[in-house]
């Protein structure tokens, strides 16, 4: 099972709500940054890592991965003894959603596993009970989330964007950034959030440098205060020639929208001199999202 990451073009973050949510407005969009998830027969439910980030993967029940899991299982009427491996490339609290990657492809890899046939509105429910970000995850593309972002509209979009993403060893925490957000902007704050339309007609004409000066993120200021560093990254790629540039969902990760292929290459290599970022990941979008790749026992 193979399942994306993902860049929030656009994030516009609401007022707090009653039940500790905020009301989002968020395009997503899939990038070709993966984790590879699989499912295999074992006497319990166990969760093991590979790659680069395999020590930070949480091997009990916080993993949502784990929980994704417990719900097929209950829904289908089966024990969840399996063993869940996943390999990681997609950078951990990060806001790539990674955590949430792997609950999209484990929902759809023990589907596949015990062959139960769940019909992808119940899936789809499933991952919303996991987070907000999982149902995107499911099924990747570029959509526009409301409400928690769990509720999707696609969005139609042309062409190829073209990405790069500075990442950082040491991630931060969503919680701590939504928190000074709304600390920042003062807890009587009840604008609630929209998306421009010119977003949404720059991605329909797959318009890039028109994307570029379009992306924004609510929660990217509080990032920033957290991390005064990202700053300079952003800054240092738009220096480098990037059509737009922007924390992803709650960072650290920093996301360059950039022309073409040759135009990434060049800011990795920038980047990557700097000496202000840990890694740097050229890929595009948007792509598809959770997808089995073997349904072998």
């Amino acid at each position: 099972m193979r399942v994306p990451g993902k860049v929030n073009v656009y994030l516009g973050v609401g007022p707090r709500e009653f039940s500790g949510f905020h009301e989002l407005a968020t395009i997503f969009q899939s990038v070709g940054v993966y984790d590879e998830v699989t499912v295999s027969a074992s006497d319990s439910l166990k969760i093991s890592g590979l790659g680069e980030f395999a020590d930070q993967i949480p091997t009990d029940a916080t993993n949502l991965a784990w929980q994704a899991a417990e719900l097929v299982a209950r829904a289908c009427g089966e024990e969840p003894n399996i063993h869940i491996q996943i390999d990681k490339s997609i950078p951990i609290a990060a806001g790539m959603a990674g955590g949430s990657a792997d609950a999209a492809a484990t929902l759809v890899a023990c589907d596949a596993f015990w062959n139960a046939g769940i019909p992808r509105e119940q899936l789809d429910a499933m991952a919303s009970t996991l987070g907000s970000d999982v149902p995107f995850m499911l099924h990747g593309g570029c959509a526009l989330g409301v409400g928690r972002g769990d509720v999707l509209s696609p969005i139609m979009t042309r062409g190829t964007f073209h990405w790069v993403f500075a990442t950082f060893a040491e991630g931060l925490s969503t919680a701590q950034i939504y928190e000074k957000t709304d600390e920042m902007r003062g807890f009587d704050f009840e604008d609630l959030p929209d998306v421009p339309t010119e977003v949404l007609g720059a991605l329909a004409r797959g318009d890039a440098p028109a994307l570029g000066n379009l992306l924004h993120n609510d929660l990217q200021a509080a990032a920033i205060i957290s991390r005064p560093q990202l700053g300079r990254v952003l800054e240092h790629g738009i220096d480098s020639g990037a059509l737009g540039a922007i924390v992803s969902g709650s960072g650290p990760t920093c996301a360059f929208l950039v022309r073409d292929e040759s135009s990434a290459i060049d800011l990795v290599v920038e980047l990557k001199a700097s000496g202000l970022v840990d890694d740097v990941i050229r890929t595009h979008g948007p792509v598809h999202g959770a997808r089995v790749i073997s349904t072998s026992r």
